[in-house]
This record gives C-alpha cells, structure tokens and sequence, in this order.
C-alpha cells in the first residue's frame, strides 16, 4: 500500500509517458502553445487536430483526445505534450517522411502506370506520408495483380531510400516471372451436353499447336471469370434456370508454371415458358407493349431472350419521355411443373424532360453545326430514339472520330436532364502537292485542298490546281449543307482547262479546253434519304489531229463541222525567221460544243459513320442530262452501293458496287467520246493503272499503199461501267484507335465496254464477262492531319497483253 502511495503521489508530481508522449496531469489554464517539431506539414494542421485552444484549462482528458486526434492524422511517429514556464502548452511532435517518388522496375507485362493505380489505391503515392506498415502491403497488392493475370511466380522486393528534407524514394524491383499455362481443363456434372462442347465456349484452351500464336492457353483469372458467366449462359438460354456452378478449382504445379481447372456444375432439369404477363404502372397502352414480348408461351426458356424483351420494353418508353424507366422479368417455377411463368414489372418512373444540351471536345466545330444535326429538342420530352439518332447524325459528318452522349439528371428534380454530347474531333480535309514529269507534257506541278468542315461551319470547299507546259487545270467547289433551318443545301462548281499546243511538237492525241458553272440544291426525303438537283453550263473545246483516233475525228465531223480545215501555225523559213504557214495534212482541227446540263440524284444512307464507317449501307443513283438545245443531246446513268455485313465482333465484309450506261438522244446517235466511262486504280479495279482499262484509241496506220486501223496504248473508254469489290476488314495489329485506320483484303472486278461501236469492229470491247478484269490484294487506311492516306498491294489476275498493271498504289485525300 505504501508502494502505491508513492507511485500515485509521484505521479501528481512529474509527467508520465504514454504512447512516446508526454502530458501534463496536473491541471492548468494555458495562456499560449507552441508547436517545435514541424518541418513540412502546416501548423494549421496540429491546431485543427488539438482538442484544447489557448483559455482552456488543460486536462488529462483533454490531453489524451489531443494525442489520439494527432495520431490519426497520419502524419506523424511520436507526439509529446508537455508544459513550459507561464501555462505555456509545448507540442512536440516528430513528422513520419514523405514520399518524393517510386520507381518501378522490371516490369513489361503491366504498364507502370496501371500498377501505380493499384499502388494509388492502397494509400502510396508520391506526396503522400509513408508508413512502414505499407511496405508489405505494396509487395502484396503488386504480386496479386500478377497473380490475376496467372504469374504465380512474380516477386516483388522494396527498398525506402532515405531523402533530403525528411522524405524517402521508393525503389520497387519486380520479377515478373512467366504466365503459367494451362495443361487441362474439365467440366464435372454434365449430363446433358459433351464436355468438349462445353469447353469449345471458354476463350481459355489447354496448350495446344496454336498457342504459340493465339495465347489463349495463359491462364488469366479475368478470363476464367469470363468463362464461368458464358458457360452459364448458355444453359441459361436452354432453359436450365436451377443451373449452377458449385465449385471451381485452380491448381497449380510445384513450378508453378502449369495450371489445372476443375469446374463443378449442376445443370437442374429444363423448364419451358408458361403463361406471360406484364404488369405495373404501363404509361402507354398494354397492346403497343405486347409485340415487343419476345418469350413466348410453351417455348424454351431463355434468359437472353427475357434480356432482349426487357431492353426492349425500356427503349420503348424512353421513346415517348420515360427516360428512366426500369423493366425487370421474373421467371417464376412453378411446383411439380417443368414450366416458368414470367412476368415483366414495369416501373416508368417521371416523364424526363431536356432542360439543356451541352456539347464538348468540338474546339474547331462550331456548336451551331452540332446543333442542327439534333433531333432531340430542349424542352422536349427526353426520347432515347431521338437522342441516338442525334449521335448518329454527328458520326455521319465525318468530322469526329468519336461521339458520346451522356444522360444527366439535373439536381434537385426527378423529370428532367440535361444532354452532354463528347465528340472527339478528327481530321476532315485535305491537302497536297505534287511535281513531276510527263513526256509530251514536261514538267506537271499540282495541288488540291479540300475541307468539308471548313472554318468549322460545315461548309464544303474544294480546290484542285494542274499545272504543265501545254495545260493548265483548275477547280472550285462549294457547298452549304444547311442553306436553310430545314436542311435544304445549296453548293456551286466552278471549273476550267486551258490547253495550249503551239510548242508542243509531240502531240498526238486529242485534247481539250473546257469550262463550265453548276449550282445544285439538296432536299432531304426524310432522316436517310435525299434528293439533289442541278443546273449548269458546259463549253468543251476538242482538239485533233491526223494523228488522233479515228473515232475522234469520225466524231467531230460528223457532229460539227471542224473551225479549222487548214489552220495557220507559227513555222519557220530557210533562214530562220518565223512566219505563219498552213497545215493542211496534220494539222490541228478543234470543234467547240455547248452544253445545258440537268442533273438529279436520289441518295440513301444508313452508314454509321462519314469517314471508314463499318455498319449499314448506302446507295446513290444519279442522272445526267444534256438538254435538249445543247449542241449534243445525251445522257449518263450511274449507280452506285455499298453494304456492310458485321461477320463477327471485329471482322467487317463489305460489298461495294458501280454501274454507269449512256448515250445519247435526238440529234445524237451515241455518248460523246469525252464523256466516255473509265475504269482501274483507287476506287475501282485496284492492281490496274487508274482509268486505263476497256477499249482502246484506234489510230489510222495508213501508207501510200495500204490503209489500216490500229489500237493505241491510250485508253478510249465506252458508254458501259461494270465493277464491284468484296472486302474483308479486319482490325489493324498493334494498333490501339481503331477507329482512324483500316485495314483489310479485297477482290476487285469489272470492265468498260462500248456497246456503240460497230459489232465487227476489232477495236471493240464487247459485254461479255470474258472481258472481265478482277484483281485482288491489302490496302491499308489511315485518317492523318493532312488528309486520308491509303496503301494499296494488289495484283491483277486475268490482265491480257495491252493492260497497265501496277501492283503498289498510294492515294491522299479520298477513300474507297
């Protein structure tokens, strides 16, 4: 008793330590504290944490809910708490170091920054405090993400490098050690369905020959997890609903380089469809709803199909406003039946009305283009159709890579919300330059720019210059897809070609100057579909020679008597000096020809987006007319489609095709030569050279003894265009945005033909699928700041002798 007498008397005299701390037990009023200790963290923390403030009496209480409010901060190791001369509080506390940084080494499976998300996770990042007690479990979180991806062997070592300023580095040393692969994989308690087909659903595979190549044999716990809910499924969706998997087991080698899974199920009996209802709060009425029930009475129960006809229900709501809405089917098994009743409840909820769309990510597109491509109105009730087609509209403009849509509920109400669109904006024009050199032409020096979000207003403007020593090429176009609020465009096209032969001693051929103006007006049908009409002015000047095809010069005095019979051309004399001669055996004849041009067009698009779309299809027929009036009558009929066919999540076929026929009319018994269809390159017959196959020029070969016709190397064209292409797309390897490349393998084929020529002339290419050209190959796609650039390998099939072939090909600024 005297023992603890001292000690207690003791104890009211001096301070005693308590978790490394020192307190006051005697009680007092403190006129100040101070705080020693601090080196990085603000005192303002220590103030907020104490629980006794300057004019408080101090106590023991006081002082140990101080200590314990300072402990959980987390920022320090030791906390003392004393008293000085004149009621002074003393905090003195030891600071725990900061993180300056973590290193990470030896990884290569998992990127750095995933495995700092799992470190970020646990508390350890750089700037925070750090505690010794992480240590072991950093080791521990990075080896479990190893493990999840089937590294059992993975180590990870950690070493706290002491820094300047009471901070410490982290160095983390990682052996990733290999993927342990799978050896065998069964399936226990089936009855109903062969295990090999059971395992023919999992993603994983034992090693097999392949593996080297596929990797599906590398465990992965992800994956297994995966694999477990397809394989529910697929009893799910054969009415097995008491299905179950009881157990899985992993086991793994000494080595741990080798994997066995065992997985148990039960597969219960197969239930069919009894009786089917809806009920609940049905804002619409019941009859509209029950087409949209796919399970059906007495059929095969399927929780696919019970998914499909909930999404489906919900949709339909959200059609009418009920944004929010909640489907939920109940299979109900009845006892000593082998039949389930379903019942779909059906909760609308409000009405949703949009108080405001927002748009995001458009920093060159003006919101004004965004927002007319907007079915959805605000202030109008929220309809999910709406809203998508409102994202599909802005994908078809080809100005974005990617489109989000984004639903939120505005605070404080339950029937309304606000739109977020997120484009992800991408290149939408092009530019080029290119110089090179033709013989007969010299030196060829051309540019082209097109942008079809110009300025960002959606406006489409083109340019195309040409330039060599005989011809010069120009080009402009425009186009307002919104000439007016309802969609109704108006565009503009300019054009002209100057061609001089004064210096050009080499000339052979026909050639010709042309210059026309066309305005067109679009009017759209409905959401995919579109009418265009057009009215323009064509001037076409034709310049022959003897030299030229007999079809050309057949062609210009038959349909216009030449300006020139005998043309007065620069020459010289004897001496020299220039003067003016006539050319009356080869000389150049030119005939003019004016042309009053009507077109119309019918456009159907369900594409699902304007640049390397995968989905939907689109057809385009077209006709030109000259009126009559024109100097030549004719017409041009071309048709144009395009198909996707998803074949599987990533591969794509696409089926492409391009027919053409004219001729002409009233005073103009064919299609004017100039006019003629052309086939091969870049949006056609790839692996021949572009617009070079069908028929031939024929040229006169005649001598002073013998008059005959022969077929040239230049390509003539006919008035018949026949091509398609099948193509493969596939996804591009090792390249992460898909959605700007494109990759894939094609079959091409197709012709021209010129049905208008004599049936026994020998340069005629008669419509016979002997003439058919095919070609295939790769062609790669890639969406780049200055424009679309396309590779193409290709190799021609059938070409027969006379045929241009190339078999590489590199285009910028369009897609086919």
């Amino acid at each position: 008793m005297i023992k603890r007498a001292l000690i207690g008397c003791l104890l009211c005299l001096f301070t005693i330590p308590l978790s490394n701390t020192l307190f006051a037990v005697e009680q007092f009023v403190t006129q100040d504290i101070r705080i020693n200790g601090l080196q990085r963290i603000p005192v303002r923390v220590v103030y907020k944490a104490l629980r006794i403030n300057v004019g408080d009496e101090v106590t023991s209480n006081r002082v140990a809910q101080s200590i314990k409010s300072l402990f959980a901060t987390g920022n320090f190791d030791d906390i003392q708490i004393s008293r000085a001369e004149g009621d002074v509080l003393v905090i003195t506390v030891s600071e725990r170091p900061s993180i300056s940084g973590i290193e990470l080494d030896g990884n290569k499976a998992i990127e750095s920054e995933q495995l700092l998300e799992g470190l970020r996770q646990t508390g350890l990042e750089k700037g925070r405090v750090f505690r010794r007690a992480m240590l072991e479990r950093v080791s521990l979180e990075l080896e479990r993400q190893y493990v999840a991806q089937g590294r059992y062997g993975a180590k990870v070592e950690t070493k706290v490098v002491p820094q300047p300023r009471n901070r410490v580095a982290l160095e983390i040393d990682i052996y990733e050690g290999q993927v342990a692969s799978i050896k065998h994989i069964n399936v226990v308690g089936n009855k109903v369905f062969d295990t090999s087909k059971l395992l023919d659903l999992f993603s994983l595979k034992p090693t097999h020959f392949w593996s080297f190549f596929k990797g599906d044999d590398k465990y992965a716990r992800e994956k297994l997890s995966g694999d477990l809910e397809t394989l529910r499924s697929y009893y799910m969706d054969r009415g097995y609903i008491n299905f179950a998997i009881e157990s899985t087991q992993v086991s793994i080698t000494p080595d741990k380089e080798q994997v066995y899974i065992v997985v148990n199920i039960h597969e219960g009996e197969k239930f069919l469809v009894g009786d089917v209802k809806l009920t609940g709060e049905l804002p619409i009425p019941e009859e509209e709803l029950t087409p949209l029930l796919l399970v059906k009475p007495d059929q095969v129960f399927s929780r696919q199909v019970l998914t499909l006809t909930e999404d489906l229900i919900a949709k339909r709501l959200g059609n009418v406003g009920y944004t929010f809405s909640e489907v939920k089917g109940v299979p109900e098994a009845q006892p000593g039946r082998d039949k389930v009743d379903v019942t779909f409840f059906v909760d609308p909820g409000k009405r949703a009305y949009v108080r405001r769309i927002e748009f995001a990510g458009n920093k060159s597109t003006s919101d004004e283009v965004l927002r007319r491509e907007m079915r959805q109105m605000e202030g109008a009730w929220a309809s999910t159709q709406k809203i998508e087609r409102s994202k599909v509209r802005l994908q078809q403009l080809g100005f974005f890579k990617g489109v989000k849509v984004e639903t939120i509920r505005v605070p404080s109400t339950d029937d309304q919300v606000d739109l977020r669109f997120e484009v992800e904006e991408q290149p939408s024009g092009s530019i080029g330059a290119s110089v090179g050199y033709q013989q007969g032409t010299g030196v060829v020096f051309g540019a082209n720019v097109s942008q079809n979000n110009f300025l960002g207003t959606g406006n489409q403007v083109t340019f195309n210059l040409q330039r060599t020593s005989i011809r010069n090429r120009y080009n402009f176009s425009y186009l307002d897809p919104y000439f007016t609020v309802d969609g109704v465009s108006r565009g503009y096209r300019l054009y002209f070609t100057e061609t001089d032969y004064s210096d050009d001693s080499d000339f052979s051929s026909y050639r010709t100057d042309a210059f026309g103006v066309g305005v067109n007006f679009g009017y759209p049908i409905n959401e995919n579909e579109r009418l265009r009409f057009g009215f323009g002015f064509d001037n076409t000047t034709i310049f022959a020679t003897q030299d030229s095809a007999e079809d050309v010069r057949d062609f210009i005095s038959y349909e216009k008597q030449p300006d020139d019979e005998c043309p007065t051309i620069d020459g010289t004399d004897e001496d020299g000096n220039s003067i003016q001669i006539l050319d009356c055996d080869g000389g150049i004849q030119n005939a003019d020809f004016d042309s009053y041009l009507s077109t119309i067009s019918w456009r159907r698009s369900t594409l699902n987006r304007g640049l390397l779309p995968d989905r939907g299809s689109q057809n385009t027929v077209a006709l030109e007319v000259a009126l009559p009036g024109s100097d030549l009558e004719y017409y041009k009929f071309t048709y144009n489609g395009e198909r996707y066919f998803p074949l599987t999540k990533k591969w794509v076929l696409r089926a492409r095709t391009e027919l053409g026929f004219g001729g002409g009319y009233l005073d103009t018994d064919r299609l004017p030569f100039y006019k003629h269809f052309l086939a091969g390159g870049t949006g056609s017959i790839r692996g021949f050279e572009s617009r070079t196959l069908g028929p031939k020029e024929a040229v006169d070969d005649s001598t002073d003894d013998d008059s005959t016709v022969v077929l040239s190397d230049d390509p003539f064209g006919g008035n018949v265009l026949i091509e398609g292409s099948l193509e493969f797309i596939f996804p591009m390897p090792f390249v992460k945005d898909k959605r700007t490349v494109r990759s894939l393998f094609f079959i091409d084929g197709g012709n021209v033909f010129d049905i208008e020529r004599d049936e026994d002339d020998s340069q005629n290419v008669y419509l016979d699928e002997s003439e058919f050209r095919y070609s295939a190959g790769l062609s790669f796609s890639w969406i780049t700041g200055i424009g679309p650039l396309t590779f193409t390998f290709a190799k021609a099939l059938n070409d027969e002798p006379g045929d241009d072939t190339q078999f590489f090909d590199f285009s910028l600024g369009q897609f086919f």
